[in-house]
C-alpha cells in the first residue's frame, strides 16, 4: 500500500471556508482503480494557522500515479486555484511506503 498526503497551513479565520472547499467537492477517487480510502484531517492550531491533512490510501504507488495522471484527477482539482488564498504557502506533499498494517482484529500484514 501507498500513502499520500498533503499538508496544509490554513490561515487563521479561513478554517470554515477550506473545509468548505473540499467537503463539497466531487472527488472521483471511487472512481479509480487501487483507491482504498480517504481522510481530511484537522491538526494543531499554530500563532498564524491551522494544520488540516489530505490522507488518500491507494493499494500501490503505481496506483496512485495514475490517479494524478487521469481525467479524474483533472477533474477533482478543476477550479483549486480560484478561491481566495486560504493557506500559507504551497500544500506539501509526503508519500509512504506501508510498511506494516496491524488491524483491530490483531491480524498483522508486514509489505512484500
Amino acid at each position: 500500500m501507498f500513502i499520500a498526503m498533503n499538508r496544509f497551513k490554513v490561515i487563521k479565520g479561513a478554517e470554515k471556508d477550506f473545509e468548505h472547499v473540499w467537503l463539497s467537492r466531487e472527488t472521483h477517487l471511487d472512481e479509480v482503480p487501487g483507491f482504498v480510502e480517504f481522510h481530511l484531517l484537522k491538526g494543531p492550531e499554530r500563532d498564524d494557522h491551522v494544520l488540516y491533512s489530505s490522507h488518500t490510501v491507494w493499494r500501490s504507488v503505481a496506483d496512485f500515479e495514475a490517479w494524478t495522471k487521469s481525467e479524474q484527477f483533472r477533474k477533482a482539482h478543476a477550479g483549486a486555484g480560484g478561491h481566495k488564498p486560504l493557506y500559507l504557502g504551497h500544500p506539501e506533499f509526503e508519500g509512504f511506503h506501508v510498511l506494516q498494517t496491524v488491524t483491530s482484529d490483531g491480524r498483522r500484514t508486514a509489505a512484500e
